[in-house]
């Protein structure tokens, strides 16, 4: 009999704790940057205010033919902050592409030829710039780690580096954030 409580109580839980979990939602980039809805969250966006942000993003993948976690997570931030009802319009984020997360950026061809896989990120980088993100990559990266600049994703602009564009939008008033 005891056994059987056990079981039961296992079941219980089991079951009460997968009916609870929220889903993921997606309310700009719509394939990309799940988040879960806080409805009881005590510190939330001013939805008046208007949000400048701008992301250095540099971190490695680990693997070639994964989404890249900082690319991804500018779509987060997108849509965190779109949940929280910020208007589009007062929503304006700069990503800044360098060092390794350069990788991200190339075309599939360059991809290809680089990891033997296609870029996964390319639909990201198509979503992001449709959702207002201003896409920026550091001509310093493409030299150094030798891209050629006509094979980049076409949403991706040069910039002369990360750092002296960092210093502008942060010179502008913008938050400054790294992934």
């Amino acid at each position: 009999m005891r056994h059987l409580s056990l079981v039961s109580v296992f079941i219980l839980f089991g079951f009460g704790a997968h009916a609870q979990a929220p889903a993921r939602i997606n309310p700009v980039v719509k394939e990309y940057g799940g988040i879960f809805l806080i409805p009881y969250a005590v510190e939330k966006p001013d939805t008046s205010q208007v949000y400048k942000i701008v992301i250095e993003v540099e971190q490695v993948r680990e693997k070639p033919h994964e989404l890249s976690w900082a690319v991804n997570n500018v779509a987060r931030l997108v849509n965190l902050h779109a949940s929280a009802g910020v208007p589009r319009q007062n929503l304006d984020v700069v990503m800044v592409i360098h060092g390794e997360a350069t990788y991200t950026a190339m075309n599939d061809d360059a991809h290809k030829t680089k990891f033997k896989v296609e870029n996964p990120n390319k639909e990201l980088y198509t979503a992001l710039e449709k959702a207002g993100v201003k896409i920026l990559i550091c001509g310093q990266s493409l030299i150094n780690r030798q891209v050629d600049r006509h094979k980049l994703l076409p949403e991706v602009k040069i910039a002369t580096s990360m750092l002296t564009t960092l210093t502008h939008y942060q010179m502008k008033g913008y938050a400054v954030l790294k992934f």
